[in-house]
């Protein structure tokens, strides 16, 4: 008997889907892609995924050898999880499927957000042709985790990191940031608020912001097809 949670496919799609198509499967992903993080953190930035849902997907992952478990060197000798390199090539995947999902009409803009989230729009929303001579290195301090963004060559490399020689040290919540990276709400308007504080280069991440574009939301009709005659039977 098939499993039920099994598509049962040669397609390399379908079996895609059977390795991280389980939900909560592709945000452990997510959460991982700027760096390795202990289960206290992923459950953090996963706060809708109870512990027991999170450690069978984890061991799921581990299994299909897209996550694996190590443990930090001294003094740290902290046990984590990781990306394997295969794992980590879903890093465009979900990227594109986060510009995907930004033009999702329904999206709702204002809903809670981790920092790891709104760090990834940064690279779903970076446009290269507006980055072109654009080089700014910014650290950006998001809750308690810490990011540095590069733009350099109309590319793009966000990792976690730290202030050190950094252009430009943004202070913020993951919300404030969220807000501004979308163009809900403006920069000037959260620093007012001091919930984005920027220290150095201002102009620089002002002009960083400039080339994280927000897709234009998807038309969606959902009109009936009124052209009977090349409508396909129902059997």
């Amino acid at each position: 008997m098939a499993s039920k949670r099994k598509y049962e496919e040669s397609c390399a799609a379908a079996h895609a889907l059977d390795l991280v198509g389980e939900r909560w499967a592709l945000l452990v992903v997510r959460e991982l892609l700027f760096g390795p993080k202990r289960f206290t953190d992923l459950r953090s930035g996963i706060p809708g995924a109870s512990p027991d849902v999170l450690s069978q997907r984890l061991r799921q992952l581990e299994h299909s050898g897209v996550v694996r478990r190590r443990r930090l060197p001294r003094p740290a000798s902290t046990r984590v999880y990781d990306l394997t390199a295969w794992g980590r090539e879903l890093e465009p995947v979900i990227v594109g499927f986060g510009r995907w999902g930004g033009r999702s009409p329904v999206l709702d803009r204002h809903a809670a957000i981790g920092a790891d989230a709104v760090m990834l729009a940064f690279k779903s929303l970076f446009e290269p042709r507006l980055a072109a001579g654009l080089a700014v290195d910014v650290f950006l301090r998001v809750g308690g985790d810490g990011f540095r963004v590069a733009v350099s060559d109309s590319a793009i490399d966000v990792d976690r990191g730290d202030a050190a020689g950094a252009d430009a040290v943004v202070v913020t919540d993951p919300g404030s940031l969220h807000e501004v990276v979308w163009g809900t709400r403006r920069l000037e308007d959260a620093e007012a608020a001091g919930e984005i504080a920027v220290r150095g280069d201002r102009d620089g991440f002002v002009r960083l912001l400039a080339v994280l574009v927000p897709p234009e939301p998807a038309v969606v009709d959902h009109r009936e097809d009124d052209n009977k005659e090349d409508a396909v039977p129902v059997a």
